[in-house]
């Protein structure tokens, strides 16, 4: 007798798996960005990748602010412990065709051939591999301010994934995730969200018409790439996403991330007199009011915090007012627009944590 197991498509394989958690630690309000991420990798674990082409090619739309480049930083950071394992090329320097030179170099017996290293050989691309990754990201930052000699590279790059150099060497993207940003379609998007959003607001409180207005928002950012793009180019992308602008809900999140990061850049550089730091909610509700700013997204709120938290901080070091085992509780005035900060001595490291 035969018998039948029902299978589970839906579910992933743990490295797939321990990504995506590590990217919902570190990205708020992305959620459909991240699972595109996920289900590349997982297809790419899997071994089942096109053949003769990046792993993915995905163009990321929407506003500044909104994590667009953060969550390719997330990425390297998740699969090789390092976000600045990323090739990243801003487009802005680009904008001229003869400044393609810099990305594929100059052909022999051009003045400055030997002079000119491409900024995209096959070096670059695998410089971050490890022994148990061979990964690469690519970044294209604000694609739509390049020229359309770097499209037309592009194109090639996309579509058969190699790439030839001006000494007619050959680089293979095909173990290269590529990744695009632009700002296109950003204005008409805001425009359907700002008159929901408010800080003290949320921004919708019906599913339904939460999802209405995400696939307005989708459509509104994927037309505004197809009036800019040639249908060459939409066509060789795997995924257009649309970043969403985060609300106070997503900000106070971000803040809970930021803080984290800050606690530990602390823990490194207060190694020989380790202290602990509590910022409290009157503290955290001051780096929201001085860092909302919705058109802006999450930027405003870290500059916040490096303002009013870190170099305050970096101060009460260097002068010597933090010891070997405080307690520095960070609290704000109701109105206030500055940071308190208070020390309790204590008797041990250990007192000091689990106060904290």
């Amino acid at each position: 007798m035969t018998r039948t197991t029902l299978l589970d498509p839906t579910r992933t394989g743990r490295h797939a798996a321990d990504l995506e958690d590590s990217l919902r630690r570190l990205i708020v309000g992305q959620d459909e960005a991240i699972q595109q991420i996920v289900r590349v990798y997982q297809t790419h674990v899997a071994g089942l990748s096109p053949i003769g082409r990046p792993i993915a090619n995905f163009l990321f739309l929407g506003p500044t602010g909104s994590g667009k480049t953060r969550i390719v930083e997330a990425t390297a950071q998740a699969l090789l412990d390092n976000p600045k394992a990323i090739v990243k090329i801003d487009c802005a320097e680009f904008q001229h065709s003869h400044e393609i030179a810099k990305l594929i170099g100059s052909p022999p017996g051009y003045l400055g051939h030997r002079e000119t290293h491409a900024l995209l050989s096959q070096e670059v691309l695998n410089q971050h591999h490890t022994d148990k990754m061979k990964l690469s990201f690519v970044l294209f930052d604000e694609i739509e301010k390049a020229s359309d000699a770097l499209w037309n590279l592009l194109l090639g790059i996309l579509d058969k994934g190699t790439l030839t150099l001006g000494d007619n060497r050959k680089v293979d993207f095909s173990r290269a995730m590529i990744f695009m940003t632009s700002n296109l379609g950003a204005a008409e998007m805001d425009s359907l969200v700002a008159p929901r959003l408010g800080f003290h607001v949320p921004v919708l409180s019906d599913a339904r018409a939460n999802a209405k207005l995400s696939a307005q928002i989708t459509r509104t950012g994927t037309a505004a790439a197809r009036r800019k793009f040639t249908p060459e180019f939409i066509n060789r992308l795997d995924k257009i996403v649309v970043f969403k602008s985060l609300g106070a809900e997503e900000l106070r999140r971000i803040v809970d991330i930021e803080l984290e990061l800050v606690y530990q850049r602390i823990e490194i550089a207060a190694a020989a007199k380790p202290f602990v730091i509590n910022v409290t909610d009157s503290a955290r509700e001051l780096l929201l009011r001085e860092g909302t700013d919705l058109s802006y997204g999450a930027r405003p709120l870290k500059r916040a915090i490096e303002r009013l938290l870190v170099h305050p901080i970096s101060n009460l070091l260097a002068s010597g007012q933090i010891r070997r085992g405080d307690y520095i509780r960070v609290t704000s005035a109701e109105g206030s627009t500055a940071m308190t900060f208070m020390r309790d001595a204590m008797e041990s490291w250990e007192v000091a944590r689990r106060a904290a």
